[in-house]
C-alpha cells in the first residue's frame, strides 16, 4: 500500500532549517521542497519520463519567490502534460526556445529577410521605394517589436499619422508591403497566422486621377501646335517618337541606338526599362523610321537617340517633353504620359483591332496571371499592322493641321 504524504503548509516551510546535508520535504504527487546547507529552498518535481521511464527532476524555482500555491499549480500543469505523455522538462525547454526565438524575430529582422528576396524580383528603383516605406513609416515605431506581437490595432495606429497627412496611396502601399512580410513570416514558420489581413480597409482609399489627356478629335490641333511650337528639334522628335511608339515618357527619352534593329525594323526595349519587367518589342513604321533618319545627324554617333541638352552624352530628361507640352498651351489638359491614352482611344474606337492586341502594343500587363504566365507570344507581326495604322492616323492629323 502506497504511503500517504501529508501536504506541506507555509509554517512548516518557513520553519524548515538548513542541515549539514541537503534534505527534502514532500508535498505529495512528486512535489518536493529541497533545503540546502546554505539555506536555499527550491521546489522540485520528481517524475518518470513518459517513454524511457527514467526518473528525473524539474525545477520550479525557489521559495519564497515561488509560493506553495504557485508550486502546486506548476505541479498540476506538469502532471497534466504527463497524462498526455508529454515530458514536462522537454516541454519547458521547447517553450523557452520558442520564446527566445520570438524575441529575436523582430519585425525589422523578418522584414529585412523578406526584402532580401523581394528585391531580386523587382527593379532597383522599385526596391528602394519598397524599403523606403518600411523604413520611414513602420520601423521607427514597430521595428524592435517581436513580429509575433504585432497586431492590427498597433499597426493601424502607427499608420494613422501618415493617413492624416493625406498620403493615402502611401498608406495603401505600406499595408500591402506589411501583408507580404507577414505572409513570408507565416510561410517560414515564424508566426502561425497573418494578423494584418484587411488592415487596408481601416483607411480611406485614395481618389485615383487619370493622366490628363485631350479628346482624340483634337489630334490635328495638337500636331499643328507641335509643328509651330518654339521648342528644340530633338524635343519635338521625342514627343512624336513617343506618340508613334505608344511608350511611356521615361522609355521614349532613354531610347538607345543599340536597341534599334533596322534589319527587322523593330525597337527592342530591355526588361529593365519596362514597367512590367519584360522585354518589349515595338514594330517600327515608315514614319518612325523617318524620325530616326532626322535624329541620326544629331545623335547617331552617341548612345542615346534623344540627347540631353546640356550633356549630349546623356539622355533627355523624361520631364522635358512634358514641360514642352505645357508650354504649347496644354498645361492641365495634357501630359506626355497622356499621349498613350490618345493611341488607346483611337485604336479602340476604330474597332479594327482586337482589344488584347492593343493592350500588348501599350505594354500593359495581363491582369489574368495564369494566362500571362502561359502566353509567351508578343504578337509582333499582328502589332505591326496596328502600329502602321496609328502612325498614319498621326500623319493624317498633321496634314489636317496644315490645311
Amino acid at each position: 500500500m502506497a504511503r500517504t504524504v501529508k501536504p506541506l503548509n507555509d509554517t512548516q516551510i518557513k520553519q524548515a532549517k538548513p542541515r549539514e546535508k541537503e534534505y527534502s520535504l514532500s508535498d505529495g504527487n512528486g512535489l518536493q521542497l529541497s533545503i540546502r546547507p546554505n539555506g536555499t529552498k527550491s521546489w522540485l518535481f520528481k517524475y518518470y519520463r513518459p517513454f524511457t521511464k527514467k526518473r528525473t527532476n524539474l525545477s520550479f524555482g525557489q521559495y519564497p519567490q515561488i509560493t506553495l500555491a504557485a508550486a502546486r499549480a506548476k505541479r498540476e500543469e506538469a502532471r497534466g502534460l504527463l497524462a498526455n505523455e508529454i515530458d514536462p522538462k522537454e516541454y519547458k525547454e521547447q517553450q523557452y526556445t520558442q520564446e527566445t526565438q520570438a524575441r529575436l524575430n523582430t519585425l525589422e529582422k523578418v522584414a529585412w529577410e523578406w526584402f532580401e528576396i523581394k528585391k531580386l524580383a523587382v527593379k532597383s528603383k522599385h526596391a528602394e521605394g519598397i524599403w523606403g516605406k518600411v523604413k520611414n513609416h513602420v520601423l521607427p515605431e514597430l521595428g524592435k517589436r517581436p513580429i509575433s506581437s504585432i497586431d492590427a490595432v498597433i499597426t493601424i495606429n502607427t499608420l494613422k499619422p501618415v493617413a492624416a497627412k493625406g498620403a493615402l496611396e502611401t498608406v495603401g502601399r505600406t499595408c500591402q508591403i506589411l501583408n507580404q512580410i507577414m505572409r513570408y513570416a507565416v510561410n517560414t514558420g515564424v508566426i502561425k497566422h497573418n494578423p494584418l489581413e484587411g488592415i487596408r480597409d481601416a483607411f480611406a482609399k485614395p481618389v485615383t486621377k487619370p493622366m490628363p489627356t485631350i479628346d482624340v478629335i483634337r489630334m490635328p490641333e495638337l500636331m499643328g501646335d507641335l509643328l509651330r511650337a518654339s521648342i528644340k528639334f530633338p524635343t519635338q522628335c521625342a514627343i512624336e517618337w513617343q506618340l508613334h511608339t505608344m511608350v511611356r515618357p521615361n522609355e521614349a527619352t532613354k531610347a538607345k541606338w543599340s536597341e534599334i534593329d533596322l534589319e527587322n525594323n523593330v525597337w527592342i526595349l530591355p526588361a529593365e526599362k519596362m514597367k512590367a519587367a519584360k522585354v518589349h518589342k515595338i514594330p517600327l513604321t515608315p514614319r518612325t523610321l523617318k524620325l530616326l533618319e532626322l535624329m541620326r545627324p544629331i545623335s547617331g554617333h552617341r548612345e542615346y537617340i534623344f540627347p540631353a541638352d546640356r550633356n549630349p552624352r546623356g539622355h533627355m530628361n523624361p520631364q522635358t517633353p512634358n514641360a514642352a507640352i505645357g508650354r504649347m498651351g496644354y498645361k492641365g489638359e495634357l501630359v506626355a504620359h497622356g499621349l498613350r491614352s490618345l493611341a488607346s482611344t483611337a485604336l479602340n474606337e476604330s474597332r479594327l483591332f482586337d482589344f488584347e492586341l492593343i493592350e500588348v502594343a501599350l505594354a500593359h500587363q495581363d491582369t489574368n496571371q495564369v494566362r500571362a504566365a502561359y502566353n509567351r507570344s508578343d504578337y509582333l507581326e499582328s502589332r505591326r499592322e496596328i502600329m502602321c495604322w496609328w502612325s498614319e492616323y498621326i500623319h493624317n492629323a498633321k496634314v489636317q493641321s496644315l490645311v
